[in-house]
């Protein structure tokens, strides 16, 4: 199966402009996805909207494509990408990779564990992955009832059944306390995967009301009837939303 890894890296972020040029630990922080990328793919692009950022993945042997301004969400951006790519390049894919470029510590084992949500069907016997995604099982301690952490349940042949900033399940009869003790409780990571033709499907889906209640681009693709199968990690995630999360990483020794 070919697959095609695409990083987007937006400048304009409201909260860290430019965040995929940021030092982390004396490298960027693009360069730092690109490579963990690298370690799984042979192919991989930065798709970005930025010709700073574009110059400087070009600057480090890296390659990337410069695409609109005007994307939605990041999936229109990698499906533009995609295209582009494809012309340029001619790398024809069957899967596409989509990975964060605010993820500069992803380990190419999550990237493995994404990959065999597509691989496992080839028996014929589960019905085929349109979109792949990770979530990861809460910790003793950790918080289930923050909404800026979206939770996903999921059925035993794997697929997503609902992603909620609310916390998933309802444990009926228990204490809230409690509720992470009774019942395992996951934490979705937005690292996905895309068969080349549900990219080009759900880009071309028109918002839905879960998802505008949600604020969650992937309950979109769940009313529309897309399959997305999910694969359980145990790494941690460790996004940069702000300047601040890099500081706290150093505390935490990551950096």
């Amino acid at each position: 199966m070919k697959f095609l890894a695409i990083i987007p890296a937006r400048y304009g972020s409201t909260r860290f402009p430019g965040k995929p040029l940021a030092d982390i630990g004396g490298k960027l922080m693009i360069k730092r996805v690109y490579e963990q990328c690298s370690k799984v793919f042979n192919d991989v692009y930065v798709a970005t909207d930025d010709q700073r950022i574009l110059d400087a993945v070009e600057n480090f042997g890296g390659r990337a494509v410069l695409t609109s301004t005007e994307h939605p969400n990041g999936t229109s951006r990698v499906l533009e990408a995609m295209y582009k790519i494809e012309t340029l390049y001619g790398e024809k894919c069957e899967c596409v990779i989509n990975v964060q470029g605010d993820e500069p510590f992803i380990e190419p084992t999550q990237i493995r564990e994404l990959i065999s949500c597509f691989e496992n069907n080839k028996s014929g016997k589960t019905p085929e992955t349109q979109v792949a995604t990770l979530a990861k099982k809460f910790l003793p301690g950790e918080d289930i009832f923050n909404p800026n952490t979206p939770k996903v349940v999921f059925g035993k042949d794997g697929a997503a059944l609902y992603f909620s900033r609310s916390a998933i399940p309802f444990v009926r009869d228990r204490e809230k306390e409690s509720w992470a003790s009774d019942y395992p409780f996951f934490r979705h990571i937005g690292l996905y995967g895309y068969r080349r033709e549900a990219l080009v499907k759900i880009a071309a889906l028109e918002p839905t009301p879960l998802e505008s209640a949600e604020s969650l681009e992937q309950l979109r693709w769940l009313e529309n009837g897309i399959r997305i199968v999910v694969a359980e990690t145990s790494f941690e995630s460790h996004s940069i939303d702000t300047p601040g999360d890099i500081e706290l990483l150093k505390l935490k020794g990551v950096i």
